[in-house]
């Protein structure tokens, strides 16, 4: 199994099929490629037929796309999704949310886990984005934490997607009260979120469209 992905401080939707791939008990090859240098995107069509990253190979059966990539995964591992249906069907939404939505928050706030952008970032749009993923993460903490310290008690997919987010609150000094904090704070001190944000601090290539605030 291999898992193309891009530079570990800014791509967001690399790092949701990486956790999902290690929390998942995975073993798999990771490819990195550095984004937006000359022939990057020569080097991903190699690996992926729509040119993005993250590209999962599992001996020869190509899934593109973080949510198809996860969803794979989880077939694999049911233990990625939680085994009931109701709370199953709530992590499949809040992470399809997290995948398509939010960008407002993205486009002010991308990730960029070696800065401290604390106080930059914000508009009432952002914020509007920041109050309905805080409300999420209270909702599910609320509904179907009881088994753990995770959106759905035990790690899933759900929190791969908003692994991203926790990086961004992070970075920009979001700080949620309540169970939300705490499950921002779970979020972060996650052994393999831990390893992703070290080998983030210690890449050298930066992009400037990602370094908006200097």
């Amino acid at each position: 199994m291999k898992l193309i992905i891009g530079n570990k401080n800014y791509s967001s939707w690399s790092l949701r099929a990486w956790l999902a791939a290690r929390e998942g008990g995975f073993t798999f090859e990771e490819i990195r490629i550095s984004l937006f240098i000359p022939g990057s995107r020569e080097r991903i069509l190699s690996h992926s037929p729509a040119g993005k990253v993250p590209c999962l190979n599992d001996h020869g059966v190509v899934v593109w796309d973080s949510l198809a990539i996860g969803e794979y995964l989880a077939e694999k591992r049911p233990g990625l999704l939680p085994a009931d249906p109701v709370a199953r069907a709530m992590a499949r939404s809040v992470t399809a949310e997290m995948h398509s939505g939010f960008q407002s928050l993205r486009s002010r706030m991308p990730m960029n886990v070696r800065k401290d952008y604390t106080g930059f970032g914000h508009s009432p749009e952002v914020d509007a984005d920041i109050a309905r993923i805080v409300a999420i993460w209270n909702d599910c903490r609320a509904r179907f934490g009881a088994e753990g310290p995770y959106l759905f008690g035990r790690f899933s997919l759900a929190d791969a997607a908003f692994a991203p987010v926790a990086f961004r609150f992070q970075t920009y000094a979001v700080k949620p009260e309540g169970a939300a904090g705490e499950y921002l704070a779970t979020l972060l001190a996650n052994p393999h979120m831990q390893e992703w944000a070290a080998a983030a601090r210690a890449e050298t290539e930066s992009i400037a469209e990602e370094d908006l605030y200097g």
